[in-house]
């Protein structure tokens, strides 16, 4: 099996196997030396105990001054060392010629030990000394006659264990530890293993790795934006989409998004845990739409993900569009005006009243031209010029009289605004004022469109004297959805003027009676200023 592949359980049972064995080992190494030291000082106090009892015996005290003193010295000193378990005790006069010794051979002759200098000078102690038989802890203890003058020194050697014969007598203590050491080791990993793989949706560490892959693979390749924050509003996700549409270099996750994104609404999810679709929003002069959902675990806010897309270019073409069709709508309107003009030159004709013909076409001629020369000469825009033509003309053919006052003139936009900004507020303003005037009892129905621009602002007004609006709607007018035509409206018009006056920092203002009709006046700084709205 590929180590890679293993099952997390088999990884982490195997891993804290080796963690607690090597544990062990060094555990074991540590108890063995310190079971050693413990030995010495047990060995160590048992040669000095056998010692002082040899140095205080009468009959060592009283021939070890004789020369023969060995002999009555030897048998009471070998029994001693017998009954107390001691390998070896070896008593010198101050000359260090041995009156006791295991092996009767070394009677009489004289120590050359290394370690017995400072027992000749009345002191006792213990040391180690390795000799034939095996290391030996060695207890010291001065011989001192009735007078108080030491008259020589007692050896008690006792070998010393070896690390085997330890081992051995430890080895059930041993065993058990080792046993329910990695007994309890291998069921905590295997508990442990069990809960990550609960915390990780069971997946394997592979997979997860595999799944971060791909997902890291997914994101990028997105046409969308795509970031996401944990609970402590760090950024985790910023996608390549994300950072070409909000302008962002480098990596920013791990940063605050109060850092790298103070106006987005990202984090206000956090606190209302409810998920937003498709918002507008303006960021760096774009139009951002994004949806921000909020990322749950077990019921608990774990942090929140914005998928957004620019729609500043879709905007732009989808209000090309509305210009086009603005232009479609003025040709259409414009080719039933040709059409009812000619039946009436060929009624004429007909009727024999060449000359009233001849009038109806140069007069119909001169209007078309006069509005038209009358247009370009004050609106510089050419996709405003058709819009307003258009419906100038739509209004001829519902009755309606759309004017646009002669003060009127247009040469440059606002800076926050463009043509098809434009075009959207108009177009709609327009249209809501013709719908207003669709259904009145007025018998002259108009409606009059004043431009103004001035150095610091920009100002519209668009006036009918249609039906009005009632106070109940006021409120909601720029709601998106709210509609006060019914099923005739989609509820968009005035929610899309409402978001150009918000990026614009413009001030619209809605004067209106019912019965007698509703006046819209729209300012604009044409150098940036502060949003504000008021209806009345």
């Amino acid at each position: 099996m590929n180590r890679k592949q293993m099952p997390i359980r088999w990884k982490m049972t195997i891993l804290s196997f080796g963690v607690v064995l090597f544990a062990l080992i060094i555990g074991f190494i540590i108890f063995v030396g310190k079971a050693i030291e413990m030995k010495k000082e047990e060995l160590g106090n048992q040669a000095l105990i056998t010692a002082r009892t040899v140095a205080n015996l009468p009959t060592v005290q009283s021939h070890l001054e004789d020369s023969l003193g060995w002999k009555d010295i030897q048998p009471v000193v070998e029994n001693i060392r017998t009954v107390n378990g001691s390998d070896y005790v070896v008593v010198l006069n101050m000359n260090r010629i041995r009156y006791s010794h295991p092996s009767e051979e070394q009677l009489g002759t004289i120590s050359a030990g290394k370690d017995e200098g400072p027992a000749f000078a009345e002191h006792s102690y213990v040391s180690t000394a390795k000799g034939e038989l095996g290391v030996a802890v060695r207890g010291f203890v001065p011989v001192m006659n009735p007078e108080h003058q030491q008259i020589g020194v007692v050896v008690v050697g006792i070998l010393l264990p070896s690390t085997f014969d330890i081992m051995s007598n430890l080895k059930n203590e041993l065993i058990i530890i080792g046993a329910i050491t990695l007994l309890f080791g291998m069921m905590g990993s295997w508990l442990l293993a069990g809960q990550i793989k609960k915390d990780t949706f069971q997946l394997e560490p592979h997979e997860i790795g595999r799944l971060l892959v791909e997902r890291t693979a997914t994101f990028q390749a997105m046409n969308e934006g795509i970031i996401a924050i944990d609970n402590q509003q760090r950024l985790t996700v910023f996608n390549e989409k994300a950072k070409e549409i909000v302008f962002i270099k480098g990596n920013p996750t791990g940063k605050s998004i109060h850092e790298v994104l103070p106006s987005f609404k990202l984090p206000d999810v956090l606190r209302t845990r409810e998920p937003v679709y498709h918002e507008e929003m303006t960021l760096n002069n774009r139009i951002i739409l994004h949806s921000r959902v909020p990322i749950l675990i077990d019921g608990k806010i774990a942090g929140a993900v914005a998928v957004f897309q620019d729609r500043t270019e879709m905007t732009k073409l989808a209000e090309e569009l509305t210009g086009v069709k603005e232009f479609v709508e003025a040709l259409r309107v414009q080719n039933h005006e040709h059409q009812n003009a000619l039946h009436t030159v060929a009624g004429l004709i007909q009727l024999e009243e060449n000359e009233k013909a001849l009038d109806y076409i140069f007069h119909s001629s001169r209007e078309e031209e006069d509005l038209s020369a009358f247009l370009t000469e004050r609106i510089k825009l050419d996709r405003l010029t058709g819009l307003l033509l258009g419906k100038i003309r739509r209004g001829r053919e519902l009755g309606i009289e759309v004017q646009l006052d002669t003060d009127s003139y247009l040469t440059s936009l606002p800076s926050l605004l463009d043509e098809h900004d434009f075009v959207i507020l108009l177009g709609n303003l327009i249209e809501n004022s013709l719908y207003a005037l669709k259904d009145t009892a007025e018998e002259s129905k108009s409606v009059h469109i004043y431009l103004k621009e001035d150095p610091d602002t920009f100002h519209i007004e668009i006036e009918d004297n249609g039906i009005g609006i009632s106070e109940d709607q006021m409120p909601q007018l720029f709601h998106q959805g709210y509609t006060t035509k019914g099923k005739d409206g989609s509820g968009i018009g005035l929610y899309l003027i409402h978001r150009i006056i918000e990026k614009s920092n413009g001030h619209i203002q809605v004067r209106s009676t019912p019965g007698e009709g509703t006046l819209f006046q729209l300012t604009f700084p044409m150098n940036g200023g502060n949003t504000y709205d008021e209806t009345n």
